[in-house]
């Protein structure tokens, strides 16, 4: 017994107890749980080294940067709850849907622009399901085109940020750059903010939307008949002036300019300006508010003139030097501030009336339990796994890996677009880059291409059938003359589109490096 290969069983068991159905954040747990019982009764296993245990669950609940969490998915929750995207969706529908294909170009554009304003994929995805999906087949797209559509929009999500795949990857790949770094001798380490993976994944995103929208049109001119323009129809697409898609288009992109560009600028945190997120979102839901619509002008002057203030005087707290011009400042920034407030809390109850915070809160209160949940469950499963001597084994393997660095990191990426077939992305990112990272990394990868490509590699098992999460959102709300078959056969070309970006990628790493270099 004792010669057991314990590290594999796990594994084994993992994907097994997986096929159950049963919670994933309680299958980790338990499979880690009974294989350290295991491993301590046959002596593979130190049961001390469980001790680190609730030091990283602590270290874990005390993250700053995973605060980021709740607040953008509470912003992606208030847009969802506002019908943001139904009415991005109607005017983008009416700009290009006199064209071939211009509905699925316009679900893609949306698609976009929900998920640098959101990063939720399932949000996403339902949301378009219901909305675009019965239009697209209304005006005689055809099923497979408009699901594989509408599915490739929702997984934008992943890859454009901000993304919750993200902003934990990193928080794991910045120590595992670490740990590459301190076993090469270098223990003045550099480190890997959620900023720079931010910054590495916009143009890869924007690649792969571009790389959507040339198959449409092309999809659309050779085959008219499951991609025809929209002519004479005014159920659904009405003309729009220029004035309209100002009104409709501004603000949810001056709110991705204000968090990705305070980001990618240096000028906040991932969690700071998923607060600014926050606020944004509900200043956008103020715009349903029938009455006290003055508290949104209020909190944005306000909150202007704050930021002028800021670039202008300091106004650290606390400075007992400070000359009686900033101490002046300061209190007016200090009341301004308290205006912004009191802005938000009148905006706040009005949402609440009008049915919109309270659902907000209560889901992004069950999505945020859920991620943090699996993501303790796959601490302890990636602690008693290393314990079982998982990681040597694993490592010993990569060094073996044909091609040097670059067979070893191809190996990593077609396992995790097997594991993503079947897990989500929060327990593979947790388990599989703490063991595999510090040896890729180590090999002299770079940390912001090999994230860059990880996040692409699971939105591509995201995907793909039959398991795919993201075909599975589409077909709870899809209509029934919608066969799943037809949903898969209108994956497939967009899951070839996806492997493209992959490769683009691989053999331009500057595509994913050079806007973090520049920027950091």
């Amino acid at each position: 017994m004792a010669a057991l290969p314990l590290d594999l069983l796990m594994f084994a068991g993992l994907c097994l107890f997986v096929l159950t159905g049963a919670p994933i954040a309680f299958v980790l747990a338990g499979t880690a749980t009974f294989f350290a019982i295991l491993g301590w009764s046959l002596g593979d296993l130190n049961f001390r080294l469980l001790g680190a245990y609730p030091t990283r669950v602590f270290g874990l609940m005390t993250s700053e940067t995973l605060v980021a969490i709740p607040l953008f998915v509470f912003m992606g929750m208030v847009l969802q709850r506002a019908r943001i995207a139904e009415e991005l969706l109607e005017t983008m529908g009416a700009l290009f849907g006199s064209i071939r294909g211009g509905l699925a170009v316009s679900v893609t554009l949306v698609g976009a622009l929900l998920a640098a304003s959101t990063g939720i994929v399932g949000a996403t995805t339902v949301t378009m399901g219901l909305m675009a999906l019965p239009v697209m087949l209304r005006f005689g797209y055809g099923a497979a085109f408009a699901s594989g559509t509408i599915c490739s929009a929702g997984t934008l999500g992943r890859i454009i940020p901000p993304s919750t795949v993200l902003i934990i990857m990193g928080e794991v790949l910045s120590s595992a750059y670490q740990q590459a770094q301190h076993a090469s001798g270098n223990f003045a380490a550099k480190t890997l903010s959620v900023g720079e993976l931010f910054a590495g994944s916009l143009l890869p995103g924007l690649v792969l939307v571009g790389l959507y929208i040339v198959y449409q049109l092309v999809i659309a001119f050779l085959r008219p008949d499951i991609a025809p323009p929209v002519r004479g129809q005014t159920s659904a697409v009405t003309d729009v002036g220029l004035r309209d898609v100002m009104r409709t288009l501004f603000p949810p992109l001056a709110l991705m300019v204000g968090v990705l560009g305070s980001i990618i600028g240096g000028i906040a945190t991932a969690t700071e300006a998923a607060s600014v997120g926050a606020v944004g979102a509900t200043l956008l839901a103020g715009r349903k508010m029938t009455r006290r619509r003055w508290a949104i002008w209020v909190a944005i002057i306000c909150a202007v003139a704050v930021m002028v203030m800021s670039a202008n005087f300091d106004l650290r707290v606390g400075r007992p030097d400070a000359p009686p011009l900033d101490r002046a400042m300061l209190a007016l920034a200090g009341a301004l501030t308290l205006a912004v407030a009191g802005s938000l809390v009148v905006i706040w109850r009005e949402l609440a009336r009008l049915g919109i915070l309270l659902p907000s809160l209560d889901s992004t209160a069950r999505i945020t339990a859920m991620i943090f949940t699996i993501v303790i469950g796959a601490y302890l499963f990636s602690l008693v796994f290393r314990g079982l001597g998982g990681d040597l084994r694993i490592t010993a393997l990569l060094e073996a890996a044909p091609g040097g660095e670059y067979g070893a990191m191809f190996l990593v990426l077609g396992l995790m677009f097997l594991l993503g077939l079947f897990l989500d992305y929060v327990e593979i990112t947790i388990i599989v880059i703490p063991v595999v990272g510090p040896a890729i990394l180590g090999g002299g990868i770079d940390p912001v291409w090999f994230g860059v490509l990880v996040a692409l590699v699971l939105q591509t098992s995201f995907l793909t059938p039959p398991v795919g999460y993201t075909l599975a959102y589409l077909r709870s709300v899809a209509p029934r003359e919608v066969s799943t078959g037809a949903i898969w056969r209108g994956a497939v070309p967009f899951i070839g589109l996806q492997f493209i970006a992959i490769a683009i990628v691989f053999f331009w790493p500057g595509l994913a490096t050079r806007l973090p270099s520049v920027l950091f």
